[in-house]
């Protein structure tokens, strides 16, 4: 009984070879158009020819692929190791349990590459373990960082920022999670799902390796400022908007002092609201830049606008998502109070709604009921969005945008074109 333990032990050990990068002995097919399980419309067929064709991943000796598969953490680190261009440092750790395991040379040059961190995983790196789609963007965005200064920034960068999947309001997304996933969706080597989640803790299947591995050759030859949606995501982490990263409009400033005004001062701020209606804190401004289809052509703004967004969208103008949370003293605060409590159309803003919503876990300024919804009470907590717009051209008939919070000016504008 021992022995035949033994050798089944043996032999998974030597198909899960097989399956990523071969062994002698194995017919093995040699693209994707000869696995029986990849038809010619396959959604990875393409990206399953390149892995096979480049030596990443080997087919099983039954002639299939088997697309959705899950793949293991030894499996993923050794297909790494051989698709970075980073160079392996010695002495950066390895692992007890790895001890004559097929994979333990692979993932001990993973971790000297800088893709994967023993302190991760103290109780053992268990190699057979499926790998998470968490652990995937850590270990990527860790690789990148490794590799580039400016990826390291990157991860710094976005430790506060706003990710754009459902689990950032809705939960399973921990703030450590934050950068590396930021890192990975900024720079598109890992999308979401069309309900708008990430799935942190879902496994990831050999055809999603086989795409991602094609994207991730990319990416490494480029600079983390060569991506617009991360360059947005690091931006909203520092100053709590993606205004400069995403629009050509530029910060005034002070004409006196010469300081250089940003979002970021008056950021998290509280004020008071006219008439002793209550305090009001802006977290967030987010732009949104969609045409006259709604179709939003950044990242963010697919959190807020679908074909159900309730406001005309079109190419003069960003839709601007601003993010506040208020306390109101007493019962008289209601919607429409709220929309003339400041006076600035950023600060108190219109309600809207989307079929984004409810996907996202986004608490909206609703519109139903207008006068007296009952979304604000005495002395509780309110955090919503709310809705505004900016113009995307330059007009010399207009100064520029702002807003001031405590005599704290914010002041934004278009430059004259040359």
């Amino acid at each position: 009984m021992v022995m035949k333990k033994v050798m089944v032990s043996v032999a998974a050990g030597m198909l899960a070879v097989a399956a990523v990068w071969g062994s002698a002995g194995v017919e093995e097919a040699s693209a994707a158009s000869d696995f029986k399980d990849i038809p010619a419309g396959h959604w990875a067929k393409a990206s399953i020819d390149a892995a096979v064709n480049n030596g990443y991943l080997k087919g099983y000796s039954d002639g299939t692929f088997r697309p959705n598969a899950p793949v293991t953490r030894a499996e993923f680190a050794a297909i790494l190791s051989r698709v970075s261009s980073n160079e392996a440092a010695q002495g950066k750790g390895s692992f007890a349990d790895l001890a004559g395991n097929w994979s333990e040379e692979e993932v001990n040059k993973a971790i000297g590459m800088g893709f994967i961190s023993p302190s991760d995983y103290p109780n053992g790196f268990k190699p057979s373990t499926s790998l998470t789609r968490r652990e995937m963007a850590k270990w990527m965005a860790s690789g990148l960082a490794a590799a580039q200064e400016d990826f390291q920034t990157a991860i710094s960068d976005t430790q506060d920022t706003l990710v754009p999947v459902a689990e950032h309001y809705k939960g399973g997304l921990n703030k450590a999670d934050y950068p590396y996933v930021s890192v990975a969706l900024g720079t598109g080597l890992m999308t979401g799902y069309e309900d708008g989640t990430f799935g942190p803790a879902k496994t990831t299947t050999r055809a999603e390796v086989a795409a991602i591995l094609e994207r991730y050759e990319r990416v490494q030859k480029k600079k983390a400022t060569d991506f617009r949606d991360l360059n947005e995501m690091r931006e909203v982490g520092l100053t709590g908007t993606n205004l400069t990263s995403l629009t050509p409009y530029e910060y005034g400033k002070n004409a006196e002092t010469g300081e250089v005004s940003s979002f970021s001062r008056i950021k998290d701020q509280t004020f008071k609201l006219r008439n002793n209606l209550g305090i009001e804190a802006v977290h967030r401004m987010i732009i949104v830049d969609a045409g006259t289809d709604k179709k939003p052509v950044n990242l963010y703004g697919k959190m807020f606008i679908d074909e159900k967004f309730d406001f005309p969208t079109n190419s003069d103008r960003y839709a601007v998502f601003m993010e506040a949370s208020v306390v109101p003293n007493g019962n008289g605060l209601t919607n429409m109070a709220f929309n003339n409590a400041t006076g600035n159309h950023f600060l108190s803003a219109y309600s809207f709604t989307s079929g984004t919503l409810r996907n996202y876990g986004i608490t909206n300024l609703p519109n139903e009921e207008f006068v007296s919804s009952g979304f604000f009470k005495n002395g509780v907590e309110k955090r919503f969005w709310m809705y505004t717009t900016i113009g995307k051209k330059y007009d010399p008939s207009v100064v520029g945008e702002g807003m001031s919070v405590n005599g704290k000016a914010v002041s934004m504008y278009i430059p004259k074109p040359n």
